[in-house]
Parts: structure tokens; C-alpha cells; sequence
């Protein structure tokens, strides 16, 4: 015959937590309750300030020195702005998702990934695409030269990536360079040529400045 403590052993043991106290500690330990997560019944969240869509706003990007005017919904990226609704379509769409440098832009004197940018975040801002560069510019002709180029899929964003690159180091060793272009892929393999072009650019731009 078993005895009350063996009963009350056979018992299964009350929980420690339950779903009020959850909501409790995370409302105190958080300051989820404070910062509006959950709200008390009858009272709204206050309405963020300077909010733009869901549908479609016009905006205006300075691209290549030039002010363009588009209608976009605010989700649409930089990328897409440029290819879907300007007709540059220079900048390539490849991973999207700001890991093969394709769609590289130069963003107020910096290389970024244009697929990583928000169309309405780059307002008032200063966007060079590969065809603000022109043909005859020095990297593009180093890249010929050198054979920096098979498929020609990411070579728009490796010229711009260059671009940005000597303008912030004019005398790169080919370690630099190396490192430097560390985010932009090639699925055929020229890195040497992309890197020799880019030594031969820097070499031109400094005799260009100098004559």
C-alpha cells in the first residue's frame, strides 16, 4: 500500500512558468509594454512620422549629374530603379542579395551594392552607374586591354568597383588590389586580368592629372 508521500511524489510537478508570466517578464524585462509592443486594450500605437507608401511615390535620383524622376513603391530597390524604371541597365541583377558586386554603383564617392539600397533612401545623394563613365574612360580601357572580361555579366560591376577603388587609393600595390575588390565575383575566373587592368588604370589616371 503505497503512502501519501509516495502519492504526492506521483504527482507531476506544477510548472515554474505559464504564458501570463511569460508576457509579464518580457513586458518588464524588455520594455516591450514601453516601447508599444503590447499595447493595452483600447489605446493605439502612435502613428510613425514621415511614412512613405505602401503604394507608389514619386521621387527623384541624381544619377550620373543629372536629376531623373520616377514613380516607385518605397520597397523597390535602387537596383530596380535603375534597370526597371530608368533603362540603365548597366548594373546587373545576379545574387540579390549583396554578395557578387554585379550590381555595383558608386553612392556619394563609395562603392554599395545597388541591390542592397532602397530606391527612396538614395535621394539627394550623388549615383554613378557605368554609364556615366563613358567608353573611353581609363578602366574600361585597361579592362580591354588586360582581357578583364569573358562572359561580360559582371564586368559593369567590376569597372565600377575599380572606379571606386583608385579614387580613394590612386597608388595601389597588387596586394591592395586584391583586397580591395574582395566583394566582387567572377564566375569565369579573370581576376588576374581584372587586377593587372587595374594597376594600368592607376598608372593612366595619375599621367592624365599630370598632363
Amino acid at each position: 500500500m503505497s503512502s501519501k508521500k509516495d502519492s504526492e511524489l506521483a504527482k507531476p510537478a506544477k510548472t515554474r512558468f505559464s504564458r501570463r508570466g511569460f508576457l509579464g517578464g518580457m513586458g518588464v524585462g524588455t520594455g516591450a509594454l514601453g516601447t508599444g509592443l503590447l499595447e493595452r486594450e483600447g489605446e493605439a500605437a502612435p502613428a510613425p512620422a514621415n511614412v512613405s507608401g505602401p503604394g507608389a511615390v514619386p521621387i527623384t535620383l541624381n544619377i550620373n549629374g543629372k536629376p531623373m524622376k520616377l514613380t516607385v513603391e518605397p520597397r523597390v530597390t535602387l537596383l530596380d530603379a535603375l534597370r526597371n524604371h530608368l533603362d540603365l541597365t548597366g548594373a546587373k541583377r545576379v545574387c540579390d542579395r549583396g554578395a557578387c558586386g554585379a550590381c555595383t554603383v558608386i553612392l556619394n564617392g563609395k562603392t554599395v551594392y545597388s541591390c542592397d539600397v532602397l530606391a527612396i533612401d538614395a535621394q539627394g545623394k550623388d549615383i554613378q552607374t557605368i554609364e556615366g563613365l563613358g567608353a573611353n574612360n581609363p578602366v574600361s580601357a585597361a579592362f580591354f586591354n588586360h582581357d578583364a572580361q569573358q562572359c561580360g555579366y559582371c564586368t559593369p560591376g567590376f569597372v565600377m568597383a575599380c572606379k571606386g577603388f583608385l579614387d580613394h587609393h590612386p597608388n595601389p600595390t597588387m596586394e591592395d588590389v586584391k583586397h580591395g575588390l574582395g566583394g566582387n565575383l567572377c564566375r569565369c575566373g579573370t581576376y588576374m586580368g581584372v587586377r593587372q587592368a587595374v594597376l594600368e588604370a592607376s598608372k593612366n589616371m595619375k599621367g592624365a592629372k599630370n598632363g
